[in-house]
């Protein structure tokens, strides 16, 4: 089976591609499965989009990449399936994915994120209004299976398509190996995520300044060069794939704060089950999936207000035993529920289906014009 997959981002840059495809791929290749990845970033590009300001140069880049995007439809009937990660282009209408339904070659919309959601990166500014966030909607629709990340994805897929499965986010469970239980007396929190994404942790400003009164801790953030915050001791460090695993390695507890709203809800948990993999003992806001990946107090702690989060974290900070209790029963979870081993065969069976079904693309197109609410 040959599939093109048409994505956002190059390879091994972005979590969310990195923990679903591209982790299947080993997987689905054993049952033939040969994937061709087509990113619309470039180089180039990569390098100062998720940088703050240079519009200009990202607006002229970025209409380079819209041009080349099309460079794809040449050999596109070489492929069996096309496979599409969130957007086909990270601007404007969804008009490479209506001339790839017009083809009439199976499509398979996966997405992870509330992208349907309008939302404003402190990246790229006013430039995320750009992104049709509309267009979700159209794909979704033109799509033979749309794969989504969680049930609250899957239920704004469902208002246009019949054919969704949900697939959780996953972690390889055999490059995640549980660290060693270990006492320290200052145990380190820790936080994994982006420029565009510390915000988040932000929220947990006051907790972790409070928390600071009480007891001793470290706070190592991921992904942010600096991060400053005045009575307490801060470790921050860039994002790197190839340290990425020692650089958690070195957390005692990880935390994932939220805020609940629309696009929050879209968030399919990938900071936590990273931490849980490695039996780090994870907290996390009571937003989206959250709650159905932790029960409280069984494999990990949901903490909502501030004192919550202060006395829960506090907890963990006093107690090994506490934490070595967690930290393996979310171990558990992920090798139970969160795995690629787990997941990638149903992956393969929604490919396969898609591929031998008869072929209905024209019609979804049709329908879709039809439609009252396009985008």
């Amino acid at each position: 089976m040959k599939v093109l997959a048409i994505v956002p981002h190059l390879y091994d840059t972005s979590p969310g591609q990195r923990y679903r495809l591209e982790q299947w791929e080993p997987l689905l290749r054993e049952e033939g499965v040969e994937i061709t990845y087509a990113p619309f970033e470039s180089a180039e590009l990569n390098a100062v989009l998720y940088q703050a300001g240079m519009m200009r140069q990202k607006m002229s880049l970025v209409v380079r990449r819209l041009r080349d995007r099309f460079s794809n439809w040449k050999t596109i009937k070489d492929y069996d399936l096309i496979y599409i990660f969130r957007e086909a282009a990270l601007l404007g209408p969804p008009v490479f994915e209506r001339l790839v339904a017009r083809t009439g070659i199976p499509v398979v919309f996966d997405f992870d994120d509330a992208v349907f959601v309008s939302y404003r990166s402190p990246s790229n500014g006013y430039l995320s209004y750009l992104k049709f966030a509309g267009k979700t909607r159209t794909i979704c629709r033109l799509s033979a299976h749309v794969m989504a990340g969680n049930p609250y994805l899957a239920e704004y897929a469902h208002q246009v398509n019949s054919n969704v499965t949900v697939i959780p986010t996953t972690i390889d469970t055999d490059k995640y190996q549980p660290r060693a239980s270990r006492e320290t007396d200052v145990p380190v929190i820790g936080w994994t995520g982006s420029y565009s994404t510390v915000q988040h942790l932000d929220t947990l400003r006051g907790v972790l300044q409070k928390l600071a009164k009480r007891d001793q801790f470290r706070l190592r953030v991921i992904g942010t060069p600096t991060y400053k915050l005045p009575g307490v001791e801060v470790e921050a460090m860039k994002w790197r794939s190839e340290t990425e695993l020692d650089d958690l390695s070195a957390i005692d507890i990880g935390v994932m704060p939220l805020p609940d709203d629309a696009w929050s809800k879209g968030k399919c948990g990938l900071k936590a089950l990273q931490f849980m993999a490695l039996a780090i003992p994870t907290i996390c806001s009571p937003v989206g999936v959250n709650t159905d990946i932790i029960q409280d107090n069984e494999n990990g702690f949901i903490a909502g207000g501030e004192d919550e989060w202060v006395e829960k974290l506090s907890s963990l900070v006093r107690s090994v035993s506490l934490r070595d209790r967690l930290g393996k029963a979310g171990r558990a979870t992920v090798e139970q529920k969160y795995s690629a081993k787990a997941q990638a065969p149903r992956v393969f069976e929604i490919f396969n289906s898609v591929v031998h079904a008869p072929n209905s693309s024209v019609e979804r197109l049709v329908h879709s014009r039809s439609a009252t609410s396009e985008n």
